[in-house]
């Protein structure tokens, strides 16, 4: 029996050695066909991509013996030389790897907002380089500074120079005068006449079989006699759900929310929803739309989420970059769709111009004139912030919905 034993276990040793011997040779027969795997792969000369440029991983590849596994688009959302790494099966049938090295080029200059002149008053040291907006599509933080000489402490006329440089070495200026006044007492003026626009005006202008006209509202506009509103025309209200006490703040439901989408509702007024932002990354817009979606689940939302983000007098403190600033409404944006909702960006003319790039979402323009000369595509247009209408005591913002984008 104990001889019989030793041989069983043997034999199981045996097999062991067997298996772990056929494993072995396995890898190793497999390591032998990777490393002497035919590779022949040619690449395109211009090794080079814009900033945001969509390229796949086959564009810069002239031919190649097989099939890419995976032909993805290269990210391209940073400037300077990037890696780009992929596999492939040869025409022998053996996955293979693959990489090259791109270079990802920045050609756009910084962007300097700012006048012909700058005031300030004798012995107000205020930092100006701070204070003036500048910003740049892929630079989260461009190199800024002012070029001549000027004396807070003495009254005169200065010219500068303000200047923005990018990481990439796209440099950008403006020449300003820096006015440094004498402080001057201060004397009682009389208020201009208050002026309205009134919802029925813009109703008897811009209705049509195209059009809505419809009221944006928040706690501003109080306790809104909804009946009344309803009996003035309004066919569509945009409510502010709440916002944050500043990027890494808490949250607020509007104190006037519950109220105002609950009455919408009973009234059968379409509603859309709008969130006032102070983000500062992807992830915190992501948050906050989150946060909208669980406070508006229980009513009824027919019109788009707005991201509204107007933090332009601190834009340089948020350390954004054009593009970091736009993948924070992309992301708020899909997040609601995702949820089934659509989504819209809202904000000004001349913001929309300059700061923004595309987000391939519905835009909502504030301008407030008569007749926009804004070039995008929109299909809301908040046309004043003096709205007055029954049912509202005090100014309302009063919009228009493009049913068809016939603007």
């Amino acid at each position: 029996m104990k001889n019989k034993g030793k041989v069983i276990i043997l034999i199981v040793l045996i097999i062991a050695v067997l298996v772990l011997l056929g494993f072995g040779i396995k890898s190793l027969i497999n390591y032998l066909q990777i490393k002497y795997a035919k590779i022949e792969v040619t690449l395109v000369e211009d090794l080079t991509l814009k900033f945001t440029e969509e390229k796949h991983v086959s564009d810069f590849i002239t031919s190649i013996n097989g099939k890419i596994i995976d032909d993805y688009i290269i990210d391209s959302t940073r400037a300077g030389e990037k890696v780009v790494h992929f596999e492939f099966i040869n025409d022998d049938g053996i996955k293979v790897s693959y990489e090259y090295t791109v270079k990802i080029i920045d050609e756009v200059p910084p962007l300097i907002w700012m006048g012909d002149s700058y005031s300030i008053t004798v012995g107000n040291n205020v930092d100006i380089v701070s204070k003036v907006i500048c910003g740049d599509n892929e630079d989260n933080n461009p190199k800024r500074y002012i070029e001549g000489e000027y004396d807070y402490n003495t009254v005169g006329s200065y010219p500068l120079v303000f200047k923005a440089v990018d990481r990439s070495g796209n440099t950008s200026e403006k020449k300003f005068t820096l006015y440094v006044n004498e402080e001057k007492p201060s004397t009682p003026t009389t208020p201009a006449p208050k002026t309205y626009t009134y919802f029925s005006d813009i109703v008897q202008t811009h209705k049509t079989e195209n059009t809505k006209i419809g009221i944006d509202v928040s706690v501003w506009q109080g306790d809104i006699d909804f009946e009344k509103i309803k009996n003035a025309g309004v066919e569509f209200i945009i409510i502010r759900a709440g916002t944050t006490k500043g990027p890494d703040g808490e949250y607020m439901i509007d104190s006037k929310f519950i109220r105002n989408i609950e009455q919408a509702n009973a009234y059968d007024i379409d509603v859309g929803i709008y969130f006032y932002s102070y983000a500062n990354s992807s992830e915190k817009a992501k948050e906050e739309a989150l946060w909208v979606l669980d406070h508006i689940k229980d009513y009824k939302v027919t019109l788009p989420i707005a991201f509204d983000w107007e933090n332009w007098s601190t834009f340089n403190d948020y350390k954004l970059s054009f593009y970091q600033l736009t993948d924070m409404a992309k992301t708020f944006l899909n997040t609601v769709k995702k949820a089934g909702y659509d989504g819209m960006l809202y904000s000004s003319k001349n913001y929309l111009e300059s700061f923004w790039m595309p987000v391939e979402f519905q835009t909502w323009l504030a301008h407030y004139t008569k007749k926009t000369t804004y070039k995008g595509d929109y299909t809301f247009w908040q046309l004043c912030s003096n709205g007055k209408i029954d049912g509202i005591n005090g100014d309302v913002d009063i919009n228009v919905m493009y049913v068809n984008k016939a603007q």
